[in-house]
């Protein structure tokens, strides 16, 4: 495996773009882009203040860079480096701003949520939307949602004590339905893939989800439980056949699209403890200090990087994470059996535990490839 040379970073501003072509990153008030393949540097834009949020339209043509401080918006061609844009919010200020679907239109979100400017960049017009509701109470949890086909938007909004939903049209950014949510505080909106039913759910002090159709239409509302903690996070299946709740109980359930009722439900254990799974278990070690593990009673003096332990079967995927908080929990390094950690040191491993054995053999450590892995990826042949 090769390893490019190392390149700055601001922010971890670094994202591909959606046809895999470049590869953008921003070092504080510029915005490099490479060619995904050669890492060779194609463009280089040059912003007015330090950039903290980039995003590509869906075609891959622009980027925008949003300078919150400022409240403005640059927008660079990689077809026309020498067209830009800048978007100025004035004094309304600026905290979100995103694409639409067809890359042609950038949605910019007021300071305090007063309004949604919708700037175009064929016309040069401008739309206005009201009373946007801040949604910001986990990852999944978003006020503002378009359908996978891009016609139509659904806005969470706040007015009169009251949470409501407008689904507009992206053509012309007309209202197309307005109805109330019964929500005690909507936490966030999302479109099935195929675009015929909108999920809202309430915030985590009460375990509501409610699904409506197109039109506004209430289908149905589906509630597990009361007096606890609710909903944490929802997805959709690819095929808009099932819907995925998941709560603060440490469990998931699934919902069809039928009778919208629960057909099964899947617990969330902190351990995985299945007789069944004949695999190895190996452990990597405290990223800093090697030699201490919880797993031989080494907690103490631990570093401040992330204590990752990991389940893996005979097939070398990864199959759980187990992540320890730390005082730097924010990193999550998911490291192999043969990397240097960054202060340079080699993780040791720990060996399989046996029904004879009080506690795991810590085995001399080994490996000097430096790769990180996540997911499903494949381990170097030192692990096997």
């Amino acid at each position: 495996m090769n390893f490019s040379e190392v390149f700055k970073l601001s922010s971890l501003l670094c994202k591909f773009s959606p046809d895999g072509k470049y590869l953008a990153s921003c070092v504080q008030y510029r915005l490099v882009v490479r060619d995904a393949n050669t890492l060779q540097i194609c463009q280089l834009y040059t912003c007015v203040d330090q950039i903290q949020h980039i995003e590509w339209s869906a075609d891959s043509l622009f980027i925008l860079c949003a300078l919150y401080k400022r409240g403005l918006v640059q927008v660079w061609s990689l077809e026309q480096p020498e067209w830009h844009c800048k978007i100025d919010e004035g004094s309304a200020g600026l905290v979100a701003s995103c694409w639409s679907p067809d890359g042609r239109h950038i949605l910019n979100t007021t300071e305090f949520h007063l309004r949604i400017t919708v700037w175009s960049l064929c016309t040069k017009s401008v739309s206005y939307i009201k009373y946007p509701k801040a949604c910001q109470q986990g990852e999944s949890a978003r006020g503002i949602t378009f359908t996978r086909d891009g016609r139509y938007l659904a806005l969470a909004e706040r007015r009169d004590c009251k949470d409501y939903v407008s689904i507009l049209v992206c053509s012309d950014w007309q209202l197309l339905r307005h109805f109330d949510t019964d929500t005690q505080d909507l936490a966030g909106i999302e479109w099935a893939p195929n675009g015929c039913v909108l999920a809202a759910w309430d915030s985590c002090l009460e375990y509501k989800i409610l699904l409506y159709s197109l039109d506004g239409r209430l289908l149905s509302a589906f509630c597990a439980y009361e007096w606890s903690l609710g909903i944490k996070s929802v997805a959709w299946s690819p095929s808009s056949q099932f819907l995925a709740v998941g709560s603060y109980d440490g469990k998931v359930r699934i919902l069809n699209h039928v009778t919208w009722k629960m057909i099964t439900e899947f617990g969330h254990p902190a351990t995985i403890n299945n007789p069944k799974i004949q695999a190895p278990v190996w452990v990597l070690g405290d990223l800093r200090d090697p030699e201490r593990h919880p797993a031989s009673g080494g907690t103490a003096g631990m570093g401040t990087d992330t204590l990752v332990s990991c389940l893996l079967v005979r097939d070398l995927r990864w199959v759980s994470g187990e992540e320890r908080s730390s005082p730097d929990a924010g990193r999550d390094w998911r490291t192999c059996w043969s990397c240097r950690n960054r202060t340079g040191r080699r993780p040791g491993r720990v060996a399989p535990p046996q029904a004879s054995q009080g506690s795991p053999e810590v085995l001399p450590p080994r490996g000097r490839c430096g790769l990180k892995v996540s997911g499903r990826s494949s381990f170097p042949s030192g692990l096997r």
